[in-house]
């Protein structure tokens, strides 16, 4: 049995969800307004609340990365290739043209039965508990499937998911521009966890690809001829963005849908192509990244107003995603049917735009689906416990954790 369709908004004059859902995660101090204009703050950050602007900036050639640790690694001068992530220019769009194959709706397709079964796999171990974690489940899901994409499937010891976290994990780093404030205790600790991923599990796939390559990321990198460092910083940006991103968007949009019956509905017996709609909405609301830094080569008008060069720019993705010049004047509820204006992508900025908008977009809906779907169709699927949310500062967004569900 189907749901009943929905109306326009377009010829409603607002959303046709009766439940009004507002963000689960957003910051409470955040006082700043959606659209609000650009602002320097007191430590000389310029911060974008408006979405134009906020576009503008990551579609300009003039601001290069400046966020996850950017200042850092370009600052190694062993690396002949510096990580995709932080290149500017000509070689960063060579760069994603030659990896995007692995990210293309025809690759994921590829990747669908394994996807597939370890989703079957994931659903039938909480149906024989009866109880579990769901972002335990989110995170198994998330580190394995990027792991078949990079080629993170050799590693000599099991842990890749707990190795994988402590990069995220602990005391994060300062806002670019600023003084990293990290302990003593949290240096030592990264100085353990890249030498120990490295071993564990970069080595022994690097080792398997030189015998054999395979078609994932890391037998290209070999190709290319990137040395074990190189690789290694590949595998820490691709992998896991990818994979500590996805972990908590699977699990912010179990806790709407599980909120709200109706929407719930909708999700489970819609067409994928409605299905994927519904997740783009709940990731317009609720952007897992929500600051982007950009650093100015140049000086930048934006706004109205001059950026000058070598400034830190802030964009504040919650409320990009929320001007309502945008997505309207109920932007800071949850609509799937919204009507977004031409040329704007439906989870807004949420993927980024520009040169480093995320290659792995697509594959990250596709995989949050697979899950969600044969999760949510269990009629019996309930919250024991909502997730307790706290804010990262390493990828600068929210985390939710000890999310407790059951079945069955």
């Amino acid at each position: 049995m189907t749901s009943a369709p929905r109306p326009d908004p377009a010829s409603t004059g607002g959303c046709p969800f009766g439940h009004g859902a507002a963000s689960l995660t957003r910051k409470p101090e955040l006082d700043t307004q959606p659209g609000s204009p650009l602002e320097r703050d007191d430590r000389g950050i310029y911060r974008i609340h408006d979405f134009h602007a906020a576009r503008e900036i990551l579609r300009s050639e003039q601001a290069v990365q400046a966020g996850f640790g950017a200042d850092m690694v370009t600052q190694l001068s062993n690396l002949k290739h510096q990580p995709v992530l932080y290149t500017e220019g000509q070689e960063h769009h060579e760069m994603r043209r030659d990896t995007a194959r692995y990210f293309t709706p025809t690759a994921v397709a590829a990747y669908h039965p394994f996807i597939a079964g370890l989703a079957d796999q994931l659903v039938g171990d909480l149906l024989r508990r009866g109880e579990g974690n769901l972002d335990d489940l989110s995170l198994t899901m998330a580190v394995q499937v990027a792991a078949q994409v990079v080629g993170l499937t050799d590693s000599a010891l099991p842990g890749l998911q707990r190795r994988v976290m402590a990069f995220v994990e602990g005391e994060g780093d300062s806002e670019p521009g600023t003084e990293n404030r990290q302990t003593l205790a949290a240096r030592l600790h990264q100085m353990v966890d890249v030498p120990l991923f490295y071993a564990l599990d970069v080595r022994p796939a690097i080792q398997a690809r030189r015998r054999a390559r395979r078609d994932d990321l890391i037998s290209h990198l070999l190709d290319k001829e990137y040395s074990d460092l190189e690789i290694l910083t590949e595998c820490l940006t691709y992998g896991t963005a990818g994979m500590v991103t996805t972990r908590e968007f699977i699990s912010v949009a179990a806790w709407h849908l599980l909120r709200h019956p109706d929407l719930r509905a909708d999700y489970v017996h819609g067409t994928e192509p409605e299905r994927h709609a519904i997740l783009h909405e709940i990731l317009r609301l609720e952007p897992v990244v929500n600051t982007l830094y950009r650093r100015t080569q140049a000086d930048l008008e934006v706004g109205g107003q001059v950026i000058p060069q070598g400034s830190v720019v802030a964009l504040n993705v919650s409320n990009t995603n929320a001007d309502p010049a945008v997505a309207g004047g109920d932007a800071a509820q949850l609509c799937p049917a919204r009507p977004l204006p031409r040329g704007v992508q439906a989870p807004v900025l949420s993927f980024g735009d520009g040169a480093h908008r995320c290659p792995g977009a697509f594959l990250a809906i596709r995989e949050s689906d697979v899950l969600l779907r044969r999760l949510l169709i269990w009629n019996d699927l309930r919250i024991v416990k909502e997730p307790t949310v706290t804010y990262n500062e390493v990828i600068k967004g929210y985390e939710l954790r000890d999310f407790r569900i059951a079945l069955g």
